[in-house]
């Protein structure tokens, strides 16, 4: 393991970390739990979404005799509600308890707002209601006009539920967390002398043996110690497939077994499992600072500072104009009620954590929201080679054969002679002829020739596998189409072995570091997006330029050493280029962190490398264009928001003023409740749409 790898788990295993665990028994930390994620998903200024629900059915029912015993009302619907003695009071008595049980928590979160310096859409809603409940109070009992009882309640009633929907909305949205933290289950079968226990989760510790039956959960990070299975680890990396496991193969928590059998030995448990890390890394991104978000968050206190000087202005003015108190405050209250970014609040939020929890779904995990939405306006992507777009290990990546020998039998001897060697040429060789379902037959008398290579008998042939000084030491020329196939592969920087037979040159192999099948798409996906793409490497211009032209990729930067890739990405952004560097996260370091964005692929089990702003779970680099794909979805949902959580204030505001009351066109402050909620549930609905974003087309 190396030394980058060792830290990053290490950062994972942070003071702050959470640990992770069944229900109902709780290790040595708080574990991210769904009851935790509520909290966090709590609305406004502390208020869950069960409390304005509560508060919104109780004011509903209160509000109906407010309507019954109004004067207005009845006017306008032309009933009159049975009389009592004190029926006259109902509207106060009323409209006073929905006053101050149901806008309470607008009153509260008003005086949070102003002792924070920054007044928004609660001191709007605390101011409205207010002035309509003081100068309905005044004219009961102190001056002549008429109370504003009915126009209170509706607007209290539609202003609670308004923020009872925006909470579940963001509730539903942010619980991507409760789920991550449910997928562990709740115990484990731990191995012991003579059979197993069942343990709770939390008891685990590294080192201990457990069994998963088939159909069973993983309940912790380990490896595999017996048995054959496949394991589902969609909820977690993203992959759709399930993925094969045997002996010495790693597990993580939180998958799911299919039908096999297995015996998993624990070396992370709780806050140092992947789980825990994606939990960690999904919170921290939907707290952390958005560009969008911090022109909302402006944009809020331009309107409501707009809001309060427009409903002083609209209050001064109808006085002048010699119009009633109670029409002057109706259309004050209507102003306030209108402008109040209530939708603002919830235009960018929601979109985060929408897109927060799908790229968690897909394996993306966004470490910094800023990375998210710079990712949207990238010119070039630059890809570290070895272990990105390649797999970092030696392969077989072509054959050719000589004296009419088919490739099969040729792979077949070559990797029966290299039966017992553990170089990787020889594992390599080994690991074709078991990907190409070649059966090497038995091989005896091996012997090592220093320098050149090695030799056994084969069916009572002699056979050798070698490089060229083992052609040299041959004394037999190559025939010319492996002589051919040889200088061309030497020129693209591979390693090329030979084959003889009975001292008879038969096939040439040649090995490099093995393509990943996923590059080449993942290559074009992002020239069809306009992003041109480049790679680092450290291997020579001939093996760059080879893979520069197997993918298809621009431009390419090879012999640099680790500590100098960052100056390679520093010269692309001083050509005015917005860049992305895409590496391992281990040796990367410098580069992903001087690039705009800087994402860690393959970053496996180990989540938490901070030096990038996004991780990929999986060793897939069609999961960068998948990113870019994310980033210009949810930047253009933000977009759409803000517009028209702001745009459509254009037009109401004048109308609640009563700028075209000449005309009779007036809105009553319940209706510009009722608009301004509406324009909240177009912003939540436009957001939801973000779902069906498909990022595995």
């Amino acid at each position: 393991m190396s030394e980058g790898t060792r830290a990053g788990r290490r950062r994972l295993r942070g003071p702050d970390a959470q640990r992770g665990h069944a229900a109902g028994h709780p290790p040595a930390r708080p574990a991210p739990t769904a009851g935790r994620v509520e909290r966090h998903a709590a609305a406004h200024e502390g208020h869950h979404a069960e409390d304005f629900r509560r508060r919104f059915w109780v004011t509903l029912a209160l509000m109906f005799p407010v309507l019954a015993y109004s004067p207005e009302v009845q006017q306008w619907l032309g009933f009159r509600a049975p009389a009592f003695p004190g029926s006259e009071w109902v509207p106060f008595a009323f409209a006073s308890v929905i006053y101050f049980y149901g806008g309470t928590v607008f009153l509260r979160g008003a005086r949070d707002e102003l002792t924070a310096g920054a007044p928004g859409m609660m001191t709007l809603v605390g101011l409205a209601i207010t002035v309509a409940y003081v100068y309905s109070v005044a004219a009961e009992f102190l001056i002549a006009g008429g109370p504003l009882y009915w126009e209170l309640s509706t607007l209290v009633v539609v202003m609670l539920l308004g923020h009872w929907l925006e909470m579940r909305a963001v509730g539903r949205a942010r619980g991507a967390l409760a789920e991550l933290a449910k997928l562990l289950p709740d115990t484990a079968e731990r191995l012991a002398e003579g059979g197993t226990e069942t343990v709770p989760v939390a008891a685990l510790r590294p080192g201990d043996r457990v069994l998963i039956r088939p159909g069973g959960k993983i309940p912790a990070d380990g490896e595999v110690d017996e048995g054959e299975s496949s394991v589902n680890e969609a909820m977690v990396t993203g992959e759709s497939r399930p993925v094969p496991k045997r002996p010495g193969d790693r597990v993580i928590a939180g998958t799911v077994n299919a039908s096999g059998s297995l015996r998993l030995r624990v070396d992370r448990t709780g806050e140092e499992t992947t789980l825990a890390g994606i939990v960690r890394l999904v919170e921290h991104a939907q707290r952390s600072r958005s560009r969008a978000q911090a022109l909302a968050d402006r944009a809020a206190l331009w309107l409501t500072g707009i809001a309060i000087g427009a409903g002083t202005l609209t209050l001064v003015t109808w006085l002048a104009l010699g119009a009633s108190l109670a029409f002057a405050l109706q259309r004050t209250v209507a102003v306030f009620v209108i402008a109040c970014p209530h939708a603002l609040g919830l235009a960018i939020p929601l979109v985060i954590a929408i897109s927060t929890a799908l790229s968690a779904r897909n394996g993306l995990l966004v470490r910094e929201r800023i990375a998210l939405e710079r990712a949207r306006d990238l010119d070039v992507v630059v890809f570290d080679k070895t272990g990105t777009l390649t797999r970092g290990e030696q392969g077989v990546v072509g054959i050719r054969t000589s004296g009419g020998m088919a490739e099969a039998d040729a792979l077949a001897l070559a990797a029966a002679v290299e039966g017992d060697s553990e170089h990787m040429i020889a594992r390599a060789i080994r690991d074709a002829a078991a990907g190409r379902k070649v059966s090497p037959p038995t091989a005896a008398g091996f012997q090592a020739l220093p320098g050149r290579g090695v030799r056994a008998q084969v069916d009572g042939r002699t056979v050798q596998v070698g490089g060229p000084r083992l052609i040299e030491s041959s004394g037999v020329p190559l025939p010319d189409d492996l002589r051919e196939a040889s200088v061309r592969w030497g020129g693209e920087g591979k390693t090329v072995v030979y084959l003889l037979l009975e001292g008879q040159p038969r096939a040439a192999i040649a090995l490099a570091d093995v393509i990943r099948p996923e590059s080449r798409e993942a290559v074009a996906r992002l020239k069809e997006m306009g992003v041109r793409v480049a790679m680092l490497t450290g291997d020579s211009e001939d093996v760059a330029r080879w893979v520069a032209r197997e993918l298809g990729i621009d431009e390419t930067f090879a012999e640099v050493l680790p500590e100098h890739k960052a100056d390679k990405v520093r010269e692309l952004r001083e050509r005015g280029e917005r860049v992305a560097m895409v590496g391992d996260g281990i040796n990367d370091a410098p580069a992903l962190l001087t690039a705009d964005v800087g994402v860690a692929i393959g970053a496996g089990t180990d989540v938490a490398i901070e030096s990038a702003g996004i991780i990929l779970v999986r060793n897939d680099p069609r999961d960068v264009a998948r990113v870019i794909t994310l980033s210009r979805a949810s930047y253009r949902k933000m977009v759409e928001n803000l517009v028209w959580a702001t745009g459509y204030n254009v037009v109401a505001i004048p109308l609640a003023a009563g700028v075209l009351a000449r005309y009779g066109i007036i809105l009553a402050p319940a209706v510009g409740a009722i608009l301004m909620s509406a324009s909240t549930v177009v912003v939540a609905l436009n957001a939801q749409f973000l779902r069906r974003l498909n990022l595995a087309g």
